[in-house]
């Protein structure tokens, strides 16, 4: 089954080249060069991944990943220049899953656009069951995080980190782990990009609930 990716930048050589790659990688591609098309593009196309620049005319990719999660969560590759640490956090606090600063290889946008596929592909597939950490619930099916308070908002990517590590309570996780696990593919220089998304869970969770186990990687705590 062809899977469609929208790709969304306003420099005509990149958005051209990254479209051809991917299409040689047998996707189907839309593509867009601004804030609102990119939006209505991802309502009329219902894309499988969007491809999603930082820096865009009309507004900016931050506040197109917000809209196009609001409908129904998509993976999201966020792409941008900037290197900065608070980008990547508010990028990835708002949805995208992953986050690639240019410039690229091609190579390495591919694989991490066919890992995004697979791991959402799995995340479809998964079994009802729920788990529970102390006060905190963890649905499966309905991929619903609640407490005594209600319901947290999680993004795929927040929630599935969370899930992975809460069905291995107490058990030190390497990042590279986590990295072949959820994503897909072993690269150690991208373990960045877990420890964004596990800040951006404690600030959500509270800071206890995952502790940093020194020269490993991470473990849930569940209180006995």
């Amino acid at each position: 089954m062809s899977r469609t990716v929208l790709v969304v930048d306003d420099e005509p050589t990149i958005s051209d080249a990254v479209a051809a790659r991917l299409r040689g990688e047998g996707y189907q591609v839309v593509t867009a060069a601004d804030g609102p098309t990119a939006v209505e593009a991802c309502a009329q196309f219902d894309p499988d991944l969007v491809v999603l620049d930082l820096m865009l005319p009309g507004f900016d990719g931050l506040e197109v990943c917000r809209r196009i999660q609001v409908s129904r969560p998509v993976p999201v590759l966020m792409l941008t220049a900037k290197s900065d640490e608070t980008d990547m956090l508010v990028g990835l606090g708002v949805g995208a899953d992953d986050y690639l600063g240019k410039p690229f290889s091609m190579r390495e946008l591919v694989a991490r656009v066919h890992a995004l596929i697979r791991r959402a592909e799995r995340s479809a597939t998964v079994e009802s069951n729920s788990v529970r950490i102390g006060d905190l619930q963890i649905d499966h099916r309905e991929r619903r995080v609640s407490n005594e308070s209600g319901d947290i908002h999680l993004t795929r990517t927040e929630f599935d980190i969370l899930a992975y590590l809460a069905a291995r309570p107490r058990t030190a996780v390497s990042r590279e782990t986590l990295l072949s696990q959820l994503w897909g593919w072993d690269d150690s220089a991208s373990s960045r990009t877990v420890d964004s998304h596990v800040k951006a869970l404690r600030r959500k969770l509270g800071g206890d609930l995952i502790r940093t186990v020194h020269g490993v990687g991470y473990a849930v705590e569940s209180p006995r």
